[in-house]
């Protein structure tokens, strides 16, 4: 018999792990506080269906209800552990039987009275299973049941159990066993067996079992069927259990506190060459972390027992905690855990546990060669101590020495450039006087007030007035060359405007708050510090606001003037000055002022050539090419406008067909552009101006029959006079056409004269009579 079957326990006394639920259960059935249902939730493996074995057991014993049954009336005794169990408890497994029948048929056979015992009983496991439909067809009996039946619903999930169910339960919670309940039910076991196991097996099928009960006897029997006749060693549950061997993991551990690259690489090639899986020496890895972190903040960590290792590995692990400082364990620690979802299902695990180790490794490295050598350089005096970082604030510090190096180390770059170290050079004359360092503190006040100007907001400083127009027209390099320092840095600074210089500080705005403040952190502001130094040959410290207007910050908008830029539409600065001496001008002439403008006819007005004033808006339209000096075009032939075409007298009006007027309308309005424009080439003057309403041409005059003066002006005037005869068409075949057409037009316009009534016949009607008049076709 398996050990979790032959050990399973036959009262509430003999629960591990489970006080918080055994207790108050035993209190109510010493009371008489019976319920009529009850909820067992928790992980898998607990205890939750023995626990409700116990309970049935003590509901229906003979001395009960009791929290210790006898364990000798026959209720007890059929309800043992490995007992052959009665008739008034029933075990039902939700998870095959959820349905509505299942349900119902339950219903029925809980009306039944028990046979022998006190209560009929069902234990319902996994009873998340059940279908919403399945708990509506039992819920009127959960929710009143009769006196003799009690309900017991073990889940691990009871969130699922629907709330109508759930809120008529008494809900007991079960949890996992700690490392030390699990380590006295797993001695005891062994000793009831009669079998030797190493102190150093313990942890690991505690750790194997996961806190579960059930799974960790299931792990503890597998490992007592294959001990040999000495009992059971750590070395050879290693192998059955696939726990990385802790070699492998202290060769790996000394590897990083070396940084031995090369003994890291050969111990991954030993955990592949041994078939041990890639994720699992990666827990197993992050597990040892996690140990000297503990032992390294805690050292009596053993004593507590904080720490899961054997006790005779203290001392190893104890030296290796020791190899290393600060945050640096609990930094490796969390790449680990990040690690292990990447190898999780990977194709190629090797390779992505190589991948971890090599960040493991530059971690380390950057750790080690990087900001030890920095604090030594800035903190000569703390240079035994510094190094260490062992207080909670060791990153931080290293953080702030490595910026305070990196800034001393470029700003000693510039140096040569200031005038400050030259008036050093004027006591060499006189160096054997005691007073002559006393001129050399003398020209120090004198670089001092130099800055004194700077806090004049108005006006910049000498240096930054030349450094301001710089800096803007070479924003986008410098944001390129940020980005080869830090490419968060340079993606940051894309919405980044530069707003001024204020006492040799750079002000940025930003749109966008956070960036800002971003921007504004060490990591992110030396990046920016250390190019501009580099670049620009000065120091300018570097803040970043959030904002992008310059004038909210005290700065003003005209220090860089807009660029000119071409504009079609906008006149030239030449023509302006011509536009402010000569504002009666027409506008033929300013475009055009060295050539001669056409003589105007004098009964007609002289009119400009685009209708857009010049007073506002987009102003007079520049032609292309006016900017290149060109040949300036010949003056145009003034040509006499033909005279209006008169309008034809009513009687001769109807003689003519609507595609004769529709010609002669169109010939007049093109007569009237030609000679407004004051050029016979319709299109000589660039693109023709659409056709203005009035030149469309209305077929048989005004629509409404409105006369001249009653509305349409416009269309009297350019109406033709009744004399005037049509003119016939260009082309000499045309008259026989328009003839033959005229008389069309008008035997249509008689047969529409003729009164008429509506055919209201359909398509298919007319098609059908067409066919048998024409092809004399007949319907079927």
């Amino acid at each position: 018999m398996a050990l979790y079957r032959k050990y399973r326990p036959a009262s509430f006394d003999e629960v591990v792990g489970q006080e918080h639920v055994t207790a108050p259960l035993s209190v109510a059935l010493d009371s008489g506080r019976i319920n009529h249902a009850y909820l067992f939730s928790g992980p898998r493996g607990c205890g939750k269906t023995s626990s409700a074995r116990i309970l049935a057991r003590s509901l229906n014993c003979v001395q009960g209800p009791t929290s210790t049954p006898c364990g000798v009336c026959n209720s007890c005794v059929s309800l043992a552990p490995g007992g052959p169990g009665n008739l008034d408890v029933t075990e039902l497994d939700a998870a095959s039987h959820n349905g509505v029948d299942d349900m119902r048929e339950l219903r029925e056979k809980a009306h039944y009275a028990p046979a022998e015992s006190r209560y009929r009983v069902f234990i319902i496991d996994e009873a998340h299973m059940i279908t919403p439909q399945g708990f509506n067809a039992m819920l009127k009996i959960v929710e009143e049941p009769p006196e003799h039946l009690i309900f017991i619903f073990a889940t691990t999930e009871p969130d699922k159990v629907i709330g109508t169910i759930r809120s008529r339960t008494h809900h007991y919670p079960f949890r996992l066993l700690t490392p030390g309940a699990m380590r006295g039910l797993l001695e005891r076991t062994c000793r009831a067996e009669g079998v030797h196991v190493d102190d150093a097996v313990y942890p690991l099928v505690i750790r194997a079992g996961g806190g579960s009960p059930r799974d960790s006897l299931s792990i503890l029997d597998q490992l007592l069927a294959g001990a040999g006749p000495d009992g059971l060693s750590y070395e050879s549950a290693l192998p059955l259990l696939g726990v990385t061997d802790f070699t492998l993991i202290d060769a790996a551990i000394t590897a990083l506190a070396t940084d031995d690259k090369a003994g890291m690489f050969a111990t991954i090639d030993r955990v592949i060459e041994a078939g041990h899986d890639p994720r699992r020496f990666a827990t197993d890895l992050l597990d040892r972390l996690r140990d000297l972190m503990i032992l390294q903040t805690v050292p009596e960590a053993f004593d507590l027992g904080l720490v899961d290792a054997p006790t005779d590995r203290a001392q190893v692990l104890t030296d290796q905690a020791a190899m290393f400082s600060g945050n640096e364990l609990a930094t490796l620690a969390s790449m680990v855990n990040t690690g292990l979802a990447d190898l999780r299902g990977a194709t190629s695990p090797r390779l992505l546990l190589e991948i971890l180790c090599v960040r493991l490794l530059l971690s380390r490295g950057q750790v080690a060669q990087v900001i030890a050598p920095a604090v030594g350089a800035t903190q000569p005096a703390a240079a035994g101590t510094a190094p260490t970082f062992s207080g909670p604030g060791g990153a931080a510090a290293a953080a702030r020495a490595k910026a305070l190096a990196a800034s001393q180390s470029y700003g000693q770059r510039p140096e040569p450039k200031k005038p400050e170290p030259e008036p050093v050079k004027e006591p060499e004359p006189a160096p054997a006087p005691e007073p002559a360092p006393e001129p050399v503190k003398a020209p120090e006040p004198a670089p001092v007030p130099e800055p004194a100007p700077e806090p004049e907001p108005a006006t910049p400083a000498v240096p930054t007035a030349d450094l301001l127009p710089t800096i803007r027209s070479k924003w986008a390099q410098l944001r390129t060359l940020v980005g080869k320092e830090n490419i968060r840095t340079e993606i940051m600074l894309t919405e980044a405007k530069v707003l001024g210089i204020r006492q040799d500080t750079l002000v940025l705005g930003h749109s966008t708050g956070a960036l800002a403040n971003r921007l504004n952190a060490p990591e992110h502001n030396e990046v920016l510090v250390t190019v501009l130094e580099r670049e620009l040959g000065t120091r300018l410290a570097v803040e970043c606001v959030v904002g992008t207007d310059p004038s909210a910050v005290g700065f003003t908008t005209t220090s860089q003037p807009e660029q000119p830029t071409w504009n079609p539409t906008r006149p030239t600065p030449q023509e302006q000055s011509a536009q402010q001496q000569m504002p009666s001008q027409p506008q033929e002439s300013r475009q055009h002022p060295k050539a001669p403008a056409p003589a105007a006819a004098p009964d007609e007005p002289e009119e400009p050539e685009s209708p857009a004033p010049r007073s506002g808006g987009w102003g007079e339209p520049v032609k292309i090419g006016d900017e290149q000096p060109v040949a300036p075009p010949a003056a145009p032939t003034p040509v006499t406008p033909p005279a209006p075409t008169p309008r034809p007298r009513p009687e001769a009006e109807s003689k003519l067909s609507w595609r004769e007027r529709a010609e002669q309308a169109a010939a007049n309005a093109t007569a009237h552009r030609q000679a407004q424009q004051g050029t016979s080439a319709p299109f000589s003057g660039g693109v023709p101006l659409p056709p203005e309403p009035e030149d469309y041409p209305i077929p048989g005059g005004d629509p409404y029959d409105y006369s001249a003066d009653e509305g349409i002006p416009q269309r009297a005037q350019q109406a033709t006079p009744a004399t005037q005869e049509p003119q016939p068409p260009a082309d000499g075949g045309g008259e026989r056409r328009w003839a033959s057409q005229s008389e069309e037009e008008e035997m249509m316009r008689e047969a529409a004269r003729e009164p008429g009534e509506m055919d209201r016949r359909d398509a298919k009607t007319i098609a059908m009579e067409l066919l048998a008049s024409e092809l004399g076709a007949k319907p079927l």
